[in-house]
């Protein structure tokens, strides 16, 4: 295979020509205006679509029926408890963010004892779970929104050689989340289990204890985008996570990540959550209403998915 077909083969590449094709009818649009400003907010908010997209893209390469539907409500709760514990007070950050990621560390335990202690299946327990832990941030927050520490407050929305600092957080989590998935045994078991469970078994990997290990991760990590999402937008809202939800699932589909498990894309993962952006951008540009830009967002999204999916059965 030439360098070209073994580029164009690679599933990641998709959803990076399909952003780039919407940025540039983006600047069609507004005449090359704003270019700069442009991709500095497509990496600023495709930060955190993709920090939950790797979470749920580790859950999805356990095979068909993984998935994680209490990624939003997890956000919301870590992010609150988070803040209130900080309070605005100077000094807090640290104490803030481990608050924030041992919420996430509760919530992965608790889906992990709803889907193998009670037998649930994923999609029940982890919509179940999310009532509950919407429930508590709202019992935890009472409608007040506090604002996180000015330190916070300027890291999350500030720059560092030009690009978002929770652009460079997304990226040194997904060389993590990469390293671990190609280099260590874990992943190896990983893939393993999603390609097929049963062998996976009989081979003597712990296929459950790899699941568990998923299932916390993508809640650490939502956790972790919940905490950093309320400090770049000046408080914890109660449907702050709602978006989160279908745009996880869609940044790991469009990013190439295998829906039938066993394979996992990185790279693919930054791509989609750029493409998402842009998609959003390009239409507000071009007038679109809301309903217009659902739909019009919707198609795309399909467009895409078949697209690649025809090229990569050719190839």
């Amino acid at each position: 295979m030439t360098g070209a077909k073994r580029l164009i083969s690679q599933p990641w590449l998709w959803s990076w020509l399909a952003a780039a094709v919407v940025f540039g009818l983006t600047l069609i649009w507004t005449e090359g205006r704003g270019a700069g400003e442009l991709a500095y907010a497509a990496l600023g908010f495709g930060a955190f679509a993709a920090i939950v997209g790797l979470g749920q893209m580790v859950v999805i390469t356990l095979g068909p029926g993984n998935v994680d539907l209490s990624i939003p409500a997890t956000m919301t709760l870590a992010a609150t408890v988070g803040l209130k514990v900080m309070n605005s007070a100077p000094g807090t950050v640290w104490l803030g963010l481990g608050v924030a990621l041992l919420i996430g560390l509760g919530t992965g335990c608790a889906n992990v004892a709803l889907i193998y202690l009670l037998r649930l299946p994923p999609i029940i327990a982890t919509l179940a779970a999310s009532l509950i832990y919407q429930s508590i941030a709202i019992w935890s927050n009472r409608g007040l929104r506090v604002k996180p520490p000015a330190d916070l407050a300027a890291f999350a929305t500030g720059r560092s050689l030009g690009v978002p600092n929770v652009a460079w957080v997304a990226l040194a989590l997904s060389i993590l989340v990469w390293i671990v998935l190609e280099r260590s045994l874990w992943g190896r078991w990983l893939l393993a289990t999603g390609q097929n469970a049963r062998a996976a078994r009989l081979a003597g990997i712990p296929v459950e204890a790899v699941r568990a290990v998923a299932y916390v991760t993508v809640s650490v990590l939502a956790a972790l985008a919940g905490y950093l999402l309320a400090s770049f937008s000046g408080g914890a809202a109660l449907n702050m996570g709602a978006e989160y939800l279908l745009m996880s699932i869609a940044v790991v589909v469009i990013g190439g990540t295998s829906i039938a498990g066993g394979l996992s894309n990185v790279p693919g993962i930054w791509g989609a959550s750029l493409f998402m952006f842009l998609v959003v951008s390009m239409l507000n540009s071009y007038g679109a209403n809301a309903g217009l830009r659902m739909v019009l967002t919707g198609v795309i999204i399909i467009g895409i998915v078949i697209a690649a999916s025809l090229r990569r059965t050719r190839l």
